[in-house]
């Protein structure tokens, strides 16, 4: 399948790169092109460029403001994407940014599906992602193949391709509300001379989840640099959550206390490291 990948950062290059290595014909653009050189594929000056004869076009950005550009900017995907091509995008945006880019592609007579994935760089290099991805059915199926080149498992949100940027952002609030409980509870247990590695083998026994596992390892051991996941970004979603929370008139009231904690680490300069760093803020160490 011919497919555009746009977006080279730690977790798109490795996206890009499997899917190349399952035989898939793929040209990457990035902004700045060394990012996207050296990984198997044919490397485009534009957006446009990328994408002007492809069955398939990724966005993998960090952004609302990111996507927007490169789907609606001079030299972007929406104005070269050939009529009956997809945009696929599996950046983590707002549910109102995917709704417009739902819209403005089926003007075009062009497709659209969201399919954010779950899973850190390592992850994403392994080809175990999460893919949860939303829009018409006979679309998710046709491209399939794209997603088993990516990941372990899909799973299909619904028919409105904003209800899978919906599942994405509660996925987030639920792994920022688990890295605040393990900050939370490895306080006290300092306090107490408790090693937290040994309730983190407590944790990994109790809820058998590698996502526990991982963070908890990353918090108890302080291991925040270099960050798979900003904390930016991590304030990011859940800012993005709070939006869909009111869109959908639902209280969300630990949310709000998650972002709070957030900016609070933001604003002592924590916004590069990891985003399980926040744990660690105003707690003793």
């Amino acid at each position: 399948m011919k497919v555009a990948f746009i977006g080279m950062g730690r977790m798109g290059r490795a996206m890009a790169k499997n899917l190349a290595g399952a035989g898939h014909d793929v040209t990457v653009y990035n902004r700045t092109r060394e990012k996207a050189e050296g990984i198997g594929a044919k490397v485009a000056d534009s957006p446009a460029e990328a994408c002007r004869d492809c069955e398939a076009a990724f966005t993998m950005l960090a952004d609302d403001a990111a996507v927007e550009h490169v789907v609606f900017g001079s030299d972007g995907i929406a104005g070269a994407l050939p009529a009956g091509a997809t945009h696929i995008s599996s950046s983590t945006i707002s549910t109102a940014l995917a709704r417009r880019l739902a819209a403005e592609h089926t003007r075009r007579g062009q497709g659209y599906l969201s399919a954010p994935v779950f899973g850190r760089p390592e992850a994403a290099e392994a080809r175990k992602l999460l893919v949860v991805a939303a829009g018409a059915a006979e679309a998710i199926g046709r491209f399939q193949p794209l997603f088993d080149a990516i990941g372990r498992q899909t799973f299909t949100a619904g028919a409105a391709q904003w209800q899978a940027n919906a599942v994405k952002l509660c996925g987030n609030f639920m792994i920022a509300s688990m890295i605040e409980s393990f900050g939370e509870a490895y306080g006290t247990l300092r306090r107490a001379e408790v090693d937290p590695h040994l309730f983190l083998d407590v944790t990994t026994a109790l809820f058998g989840s590698p996502v526990y596992a991982n963070y908890g390892k990353i918090i108890a051991d302080r291991t925040f640099e270099p960050a798979g996941f900003a904390l930016k970004l991590g304030l990011k979603d859940v800012r993005l959550l709070l939006d869909t929370a009111f869109e959908c008139t639902s209280a969300m009231p630990f949310a709000s206390v998650v972002r709070d904690r957030m900016i609070d680490a933001m604003g002592h300069g924590q916004g590069e490291k990891d985003w399980s760093s926040v744990a660690m803020w105003g707690r003793e160490t």
